[in-house]
């Protein structure tokens, strides 16, 4: 293991590819009218992406590295691959609430609060849920909220796919 190969620009590569495909179906949903309606076919499209540049990562930095890689190393590529999607999806997240439709987060709090109502809750009990609501709809908390969910799940699907495509030298004796 004396020639270890560099993964930052695995890193980097597929991070940046996961960032651009999450920020473009963002942007199809938004340009068709349905980013609200169809926010779940934004995160299913995220979360196989994310499976998938994880995938490739780990597979091209075992191949660059004559086939051996460790679990830890695996799950350092698959969380860096995560974080700096992460990181770039949050920056496009704030230019969007702040510049592209400054009113996003009311729309949502109003498609929300009606679907709570048609799901039978009392106003009461809507008004207290759009109250809790509103305290976590600050930008810092958002982007707090949005990365740390972004390192479990990253985390999570990094520690199983680098579990299943590890292998080291001694295994192969």
């Amino acid at each position: 293991m004396e020639n270890q190969v560099n993964s930052k620009s695995i890193i980097l590569n597929n991070g940046l590819y996961l960032g651009l495909i999450g920020i473009i179906c963002h942007l199809a949903l938004y340009a068709t009218g349905s980013l609200l309606e169809l926010n779940w076919v934004n995160s299913i499209i995220s979360l196989i992406a994310m499976i998938i540049f994880i995938v490739m990562g780990i597979k091209t930095y075992k191949l660059n590295n004559g086939g051996f890689i460790s679990w830890g190393q695996g799950v350092k590529i698959g969380m860096g691959i995560t974080m700096i999607s992460a990181v770039i999806t949050v920056l496009y997240i704030m230019i969007f609430m702040n510049f592209i439709e400054p009113d996003f987060q009311q729309q949502a709090l109003e498609f929300q609060k009606q679907a709570w109502i048609d799901g039978g809750l009392t106003d009461e009990q809507v008004e207290a849920s759009v109250a809790m609501t509103e305290k976590f709809q600050t930008p810092a908390i958002s982007a707090a909220m949005m990365l740390a969910f972004s390192a479990f799940i990253g985390f999570v699907f990094s520690a199983i796919i680098a579990a299943i495509m590890k292998k080291s030298e001694e295994e192969t004796y």
